[in-house]
């Protein structure tokens, strides 16, 4: 007679060599979505190739050592305006000016909040999602990206009168956000990363006096950016698989901004419900490990995005390595693991490197996680 065991929770973690989410942009694809733009191509025209160009993507991704794979992001203009723009609410707008990115600047596209914020049920990102799974096929985890509902933080509708301040608007997206992922989840989807930049808000004096700017406290505003994302994910079933990129910005292998994670650390690593963080640590702009001493969760994983995708160089592999057992003085080794620090196109523009030099990037990461942690762990 078997014995009644115990009911267990799952692990939910992410893999040992695992990818931030978006990939270089194929000309063909490129092209093809300018021939949409100018009206030269239909919708569907447009949809073919991007299906094409997905599936030569996954079985790229298999073949380069990653486990997990996403879209590339391929379908989109921008890593997070893409998603916002389906969300009631939420529209469109011309900026007049780009965002500066360290002497460069975006496209002068942006989006506003003109309604009270929610979810209608009908995303595209849900359809884009099926195509994924349906082109990863039987077995393949399949690892899909948003952006985090603290992207809406600087564009909160209050000059519109919808909401009060710059937080007001939670009480309308935190639902949106809950009732999408709910929908994703019954799409199929087991794994979801939340994709953030505005965490950067504390990571030095300069940003934080942008919070006051934006009349918020930033000591306060940092557990108000934890509720959001721990109240997104609130209710999520067991064996979905929830991560967040921090990120200070990645265009044109360029940045946004800097500074440690010192200034906000306590809140990241004790405070946020996720089952692991990406976090950038490729060069001297993100600080050091030191905040790492707050993780007090032993089911957090810490994906240490040690290996640049700003560049094509690829990084000395025992510098790496010697990093890994640097931050696994403060994090157990068992609770790391590595990855990109950001993705190779936050936008379809994509980072200055060629296909090549990416795919040697991520074969590179995956070498070094078989070596410190065992093939596949």
């Amino acid at each position: 007679m078997t014995a009644n065991l115990p009911e267990t929770k799952s692990v939910r973690t992410p893999f040992k060599a695992d990818h931030v989410g978006s990939f270089l942009r194929p000309e063909r694809l490129k092209k093809a979505r300018e021939q949409f733009k100018e009206g030269s191509i239909t919708h569907e025209e447009l949809t073919r190739v991007e299906d094409e160009e997905i599936t030569k993507l996954v079985s790229a991704q298999l073949e380069n050592g990653l486990t997990a794979v996403t879209d590339g992001e391929f379908r989109r203009t921008w890593w997070h305006m893409d998603f916002l723009l389906g969300l009631d609410g939420i529209e469109y707008t011309e900026t007049g000016e780009g965002i500066p990115f360290n002497g460069i600047k975006t496209k002068a596209h942006g989006y506003k909040v003109t309604g009270r914020i929610g979810y209608s049920g009908n995303h595209p990102f849900l359809d884009h999602f099926r195509k994924l799974q349906e082109i990863a096929g039987e077995g393949v985890k399949v690892k899909y990206t948003i952006p985090s509902p603290n992207m809406l933080f600087f564009h909160s509708g209050i000059e519109t009168g919808l909401y009060q301040n710059g937080e007001d608007f939670y009480k309308d997206l935190i639902p949106a956000y809950r009732a999408f992922i709910k929908d994703l989840y019954d799409a199929g989807c087991r794994y979801l990363q939340l994709d953030d930049t505005a965490w950067s808000l504390f990571f030095s004096e300069e940003s934080r006096a942008l919070a006051r700017a934006f009349g918020s406290d930033p000591d306060r505003l940092v557990h108000k950016f934890a509720e959001a994302i721990n109240g997104a994910i609130e209710g999520r079933p067991d064996d979905l698989l929830v991560t967040m990129h921090i990120c200070r910005g990645n265009f044109r292998s360029s940045y946004a901004s800097s500074g440690s994670y010192e200034g906000a650390s306590e809140v990241i690593f004790s405070k946020l419900n996720v089952d692991g963080l990406f976090l950038e640590f490729d060069d001297e702009r993100s600080g050091g490990f030191e905040p790492l001493r707050f993780v007090n969760r032993p089911d957090l994983t810490i994906v240490l995005g040690l290996v640049t995708s700003k560049f094509p160089e690829l990084e000395d592999e025992e510098q790496v390595k010697a990093r890994i057992r640097e931050a696994a003085t403060y994090v157990p080794l068992q609770q790391l693991a590595l990855s990109p620090q950001c993705g190779f196109a936050s936008t379809e523009e994509g980072n200055i490197l060629t296909e090549e030099e990416q795919w040697a990037k991520v074969r590179h990461i995956a070498k070094i996680a078989e070596e410190v942690w065992g093939p596949k762990a």
